[in-house]
Protein backbone atom coordinates (compact mmCIF):
# COMPACT_ATOMS: atom_id res chain seq x y z
CA UNK A 1 0.00 0.00 0.00
CA UNK A 2 1.32 3.45 -0.89
CA UNK A 3 1.39 6.75 0.95
CA UNK A 4 -1.74 8.66 0.00
CA UNK A 5 -2.38 12.20 1.20
CA UNK A 6 -4.97 10.91 3.71
CA UNK A 7 -2.54 8.33 5.10
CA UNK A 8 0.23 10.96 5.40
CA UNK A 9 -2.13 13.30 7.29
CA UNK A 10 -3.15 10.47 9.62
CA UNK A 11 0.53 9.63 10.12
CA UNK A 12 1.28 13.25 11.07
CA UNK A 13 -1.65 13.36 13.51
CA UNK A 14 -0.73 10.05 15.19
CA UNK A 15 2.93 11.08 15.38
CA UNK A 16 2.02 14.39 17.09
CA UNK A 17 -0.25 12.48 19.48
CA UNK A 18 2.83 10.59 20.68
CA UNK A 19 2.14 7.12 19.30
CA UNK A 20 5.12 4.89 18.57
CA UNK A 21 6.07 3.88 15.03
CA UNK A 22 4.79 0.35 15.73
CA UNK A 23 1.43 1.64 16.94
CA UNK A 24 1.08 3.91 13.91
CA UNK A 25 1.94 1.03 11.55
CA UNK A 26 -0.81 -1.12 13.12
CA UNK A 27 -3.40 1.64 12.78
CA UNK A 28 -2.48 2.47 9.20
CA UNK A 29 -2.24 -1.18 8.14
CA UNK A 30 -0.17 -2.39 5.21
CA UNK A 31 3.05 -0.67 6.37
CA UNK A 32 5.85 -1.71 8.67
CA UNK A 33 7.33 0.12 11.62
CA UNK A 34 10.43 0.87 9.56
CA UNK A 35 8.31 2.32 6.75
CA UNK A 36 6.67 4.68 9.27
CA UNK A 37 10.06 5.72 10.66
CA UNK A 38 11.39 6.36 7.14
CA UNK A 39 8.34 8.46 6.18
CA UNK A 40 8.56 10.47 9.43
CA UNK A 41 12.20 11.14 8.69
CA UNK A 42 11.52 12.17 5.06
CA UNK A 43 8.69 14.47 6.17
CA UNK A 44 11.00 16.04 8.75
CA UNK A 45 8.56 15.51 11.60
CA UNK A 46 9.81 16.18 15.09
CA UNK A 47 8.58 17.57 18.38
CA UNK A 48 6.42 14.78 19.66
CA UNK A 49 3.72 15.58 22.21
CA UNK A 50 4.70 12.89 24.71
CA UNK A 51 6.32 9.49 24.61
CA UNK A 52 3.87 6.63 24.37
CA UNK A 53 5.45 4.75 27.28
CA UNK A 54 7.58 5.95 30.18
CA UNK A 55 11.21 4.93 29.92
CA UNK A 56 12.00 1.71 31.74
CA UNK A 57 14.55 1.87 34.50
CA UNK A 58 17.50 -0.41 33.97
CA UNK A 59 18.25 -2.69 36.88
CA UNK A 60 21.95 -3.06 37.56
CA UNK A 61 22.90 -6.08 39.60
CA UNK A 62 25.07 -5.30 42.66
CA UNK A 63 28.71 -6.24 42.43
CA UNK A 64 29.79 -9.26 44.45
CA UNK A 65 31.62 -8.44 47.68
CA UNK A 66 35.40 -8.62 47.66
CA UNK A 67 36.82 -11.53 49.61
CA UNK A 68 38.22 -10.35 52.91
CA UNK A 69 41.71 -11.59 53.63
CA UNK A 70 43.73 -10.56 56.61
CA UNK A 71 47.13 -9.38 55.46
CA UNK A 72 50.03 -9.53 57.88
CA UNK A 73 50.95 -6.10 59.11
CA UNK A 74 54.20 -4.82 57.62
CA UNK A 75 56.60 -2.48 59.38
CA UNK A 76 55.69 1.15 58.80
CA UNK A 77 58.10 4.03 58.42
CA UNK A 78 57.90 6.56 61.21
CA UNK A 79 60.03 9.68 60.93
CA UNK A 80 61.65 10.92 64.10
CA UNK A 81 61.10 14.60 64.91
CA UNK A 82 64.10 16.80 64.13
CA UNK A 83 65.40 19.86 65.90
CA UNK A 84 64.89 23.08 63.93
CA UNK A 85 68.62 23.43 63.16
CA UNK A 86 68.71 20.01 61.52
CA UNK A 87 65.75 20.71 59.22
CA UNK A 88 67.96 21.06 56.14
CA UNK A 89 69.24 17.48 56.48
CA UNK A 90 67.23 14.50 55.24
CA UNK A 91 64.79 13.16 57.80
CA UNK A 92 66.07 9.95 59.43
CA UNK A 93 63.61 7.11 59.17
CA UNK A 94 63.22 4.26 61.60
CA UNK A 95 61.10 1.18 61.11
CA UNK A 96 58.75 0.15 63.86
CA UNK A 97 56.06 -2.45 64.04
CA UNK A 98 52.81 -0.51 64.20
CA UNK A 99 50.51 -2.35 66.57
CA UNK A 100 46.76 -2.19 66.06
CA UNK A 101 45.28 0.97 67.52
CA UNK A 102 42.80 1.22 70.34
CA UNK A 103 40.07 3.18 68.54
CA UNK A 104 37.54 2.28 65.87
CA UNK A 105 35.34 4.60 63.86
CA UNK A 106 32.62 4.18 66.47
CA UNK A 107 34.84 4.80 69.52
CA UNK A 108 37.01 7.61 68.13
CA UNK A 109 36.70 10.71 70.31
CA UNK A 110 37.48 14.40 69.83
CA UNK A 111 40.91 14.38 71.51
CA UNK A 112 42.10 11.01 70.22
CA UNK A 113 44.75 10.45 67.53
CA UNK A 114 43.04 9.80 64.21
CA UNK A 115 46.07 8.18 62.50
CA UNK A 116 44.75 5.22 60.44
CA UNK A 117 46.36 1.83 61.03
CA UNK A 118 45.86 -0.98 58.52
CA UNK A 119 43.76 -1.38 55.42
CA UNK A 120 40.33 0.30 55.63
CA UNK A 121 38.82 -2.56 53.63
CA UNK A 122 39.72 -5.11 56.30
CA UNK A 123 37.95 -5.86 59.55
CA UNK A 124 41.03 -5.21 61.70
CA UNK A 125 41.32 -1.55 60.60
CA UNK A 126 41.75 0.82 63.56
CA UNK A 127 42.98 4.27 64.52
CA UNK A 128 45.88 5.07 66.85
CA UNK A 129 43.57 6.35 69.60
CA UNK A 130 46.26 7.91 71.82
CA UNK A 131 45.72 11.35 73.32
CA UNK A 132 46.28 14.13 70.75
CA UNK A 133 47.71 17.35 72.11
CA UNK A 134 47.11 19.67 69.15
CA UNK A 135 45.39 18.76 65.93
CA UNK A 136 44.14 15.36 64.88
CA UNK A 137 47.29 13.32 65.65
CA UNK A 138 49.38 12.35 68.67
CA UNK A 139 52.95 13.67 68.98
CA UNK A 140 54.57 10.73 67.15
CA UNK A 141 52.15 10.75 64.23
CA UNK A 142 52.26 14.56 63.97
CA UNK A 143 56.00 14.26 63.35
CA UNK A 144 55.26 12.02 60.37
CA UNK A 145 52.32 13.97 59.01
CA UNK A 146 53.79 17.46 59.28
CA UNK A 147 57.33 17.55 57.92
CA UNK A 148 59.26 20.81 58.39
CA UNK A 149 59.84 22.98 55.33
CA UNK A 150 63.19 22.53 53.62
CA UNK A 151 65.27 25.68 54.10
CA UNK A 152 68.14 24.59 51.86
CA UNK A 153 69.36 26.58 48.86
CA UNK A 154 66.79 26.33 46.08
CA UNK A 155 67.96 25.97 42.51
CA UNK A 156 66.96 28.79 40.25
CA UNK A 157 67.98 30.24 36.96
CA UNK A 158 67.50 29.55 33.28
CA UNK A 159 68.66 25.92 33.46
CA UNK A 160 66.20 25.08 36.27
CA UNK A 161 63.40 26.92 34.45
CA UNK A 162 64.05 24.94 31.25
CA UNK A 163 64.12 21.67 33.22
CA UNK A 164 60.80 22.51 34.88
CA UNK A 165 59.15 23.47 31.61
CA UNK A 166 60.23 20.20 29.94
CA UNK A 167 57.99 18.33 32.38
CA UNK A 168 54.93 20.05 30.95
CA UNK A 169 55.84 19.86 27.25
Amino acid sequence: MGWTDERVELLKKLWQDGLSASQIAKQLGGVTRNAVIGKVHRLGLSGRAAPSKPARTVFKAPRPARPVTAAPSAPRRIAEPLPVAAAVQPTPVRYIEEAPGTATVLTLGAHMCKWPIGDPALDNFTFCGRRSSEGPYCHEHSAVAYQPAQTGKKKSGPAELARSLRRYI
